[in-house]
């Protein structure tokens, strides 16, 4: 089926450019993996771009319900950080989702193509507007300490995670992305 066979382009590609980045992937690695004709993979997507594009919008697509499931399921802020906190080390734990993608091209920034710059940056500014109302709640709600304003603690927060994710990689240890992050969250609880 056709919409099968780009989702699975879709996941593996995003799985190769989570694991090697944007400039270290290929068509050809994805034919290899899923065993189709890198011919097949330009028919779904065209170009580098427009499919590095297409998965970092199901990424923000995943962040937005994920957002709004924690909105909806915690009333309080500081247990919606905490949730997010703990999907990561549960991703990071289980290699499922070993790296957030648009953190890991965040890194590529000045050698992506404009398109896809574009779309990381989109990702960052969604996941930061979400943590400083998040921050912003639960600081009137007094269950969130915050030492600066909410924008300048939820972009300490996000570099906090982000950076926790680089170090539980490099050390190949999950326990280290699990030490930052609650140090992350212990500075924001009251």
């Amino acid at each position: 089926m056709k919409g099968e066979t780009a989702d699975r382009i879709l996941s593996t590609a995003r799985e190769l450019m989570t694991e090697r980045g944007y400039s270290a992937f290929s068509y050809a690695d994805i034919a290899d993996a899923i065993g189709i004709t890198k011919a097949s993979i330009h028919f779904h997507y065209p170009t580098k771009a427009v499919l590095a594009i297409a998965v970092l919008r199901a990424h923000r697509q995943g962040l937005a319900k994920a957002m709004e499931m924690l909105d909806t399921k915690f009333s309080d802020p500081a247990l919606r950080l905490q949730s997010y906190v703990k999907y990561w080390e549960g991703c990071i734990r289980d290699g499922s989702i070993p790296f957030c993608v648009a953190a890991l091209l965040a890194a590529e920034l000045p050698s992506l193509p404009d398109e896809v710059q574009a779309e990381v940056r989109l990702h960052f500014q969604d996941l930061s507007a979400w943590i400083q109302r998040t921050m912003a709640a639960g600081a009137q709600q007094g269950t969130i300490r915050l030492e600066s304003s909410a924008e300048s603690e939820a972009q300490l927060f996000m570099a906090a995670v982000h950076g926790a994710m680089l170090s539980a990689r490099v050390s190949g240890n999950c326990e280290v992305f699990q030490l930052a992050t609650d140090a992350a969250l212990k500075r924001i609880t009251p």
